[in-house]
């Protein structure tokens, strides 16, 4: 059974397009570039933003601090709630917390952003532990940050294996088998075609309802039933 769900938040729970593509376009002017179409900056929902700008327009480490800082200037006013919330996904996380799970974010997005958006949204109080990323750059893989929620929630590592986690990119695959952790893929994200599979997610799930029935699926096995 699956009893520590671990969620990230931009693309899985909530879809945050608008706010960090016209980040990421705030940011890109003030380098000196223009970049016109929001639908090219997608690639940058999820992963650390260092990363990002790195991967995507060369940037070296100095000019993606720098682009960091013009993006935080426009997301952290503005952007941070230019954001929806899923359809079913209050549902989903009242349904297991019902069911008794521990339920805790591993999110790559600042911490203090995280508790905003998820305050903003009314769900924060179905979450266990909120877990995201440090405000500096010590703390930003998503490695490192389920890293940092394991050691709250002081989890012995015999019980890892009955942890899962909820993403869309990648980086949550990647970054939950780095302890052993299986990831469950939504498709609702940002991950480009077979990008979950590829990273080897246990299944790739459509909606809200489909997660929590993977949840408790599991749970009918391990006690047998079908």
């Amino acid at each position: 059974m699956y009893q520590y769900i671990f969620f990230d938040l931009d693309g899985t729970l909530t879809d945050p397009r608008e706010g960090i593509t016209k980040g990421v376009q705030y940011a890109l002017a003030h380098m000196g570039i223009h970049e016109p179409d929001l639908a090219k900056l997608e690639p940058f929902i999820g992963p650390p933003l260092l990363e990002s700008f790195a991967e995507y327009y060369g940037f070296s480490l100095e000019q993606g601090r720098q682009g960091v800082e013009y993006y935080r200037e426009y997301y952290n006013v503005t952007g941070v709630l230019q954001n929806r919330i899923y359809e079913g996904a209050p549902k989903l996380l009242a349904s297991l917390k019902e069911s008794g799970r521990v339920i805790a974010t591993a999110s790559s997005k600042p911490e203090p952003l995280v508790r905003q958006i998820l305050g903003h949204f009314h769900v924060d109080t179905y979450f266990d532990y909120i877990c995201g990323a440090s405000e500096d750059e010590s703390r930003m893989s998503k490695e490192s940050v389920i890293e940092e929620l394991l050691h709250r929630m002081a989890l012995p590592k015999e019980e890892w294996k009955r942890a899962l986690m909820v993403g869309d990119r990648r980086h949550d695959v990647e970054g939950a088998a780095q302890f052993g952790i299986p990831c469950l893929g939504v498709s609702m994200g940002f991950a480009a075609e077979g990008e979950l599979q590829r990273a080897g997610a246990i299944a790739v799930a459509d909606s809200m309802e489909e997660v929590l029935r993977f949840v408790l699926q599991k749970e009918k096995t391990d006690q047998g039933g079908v």
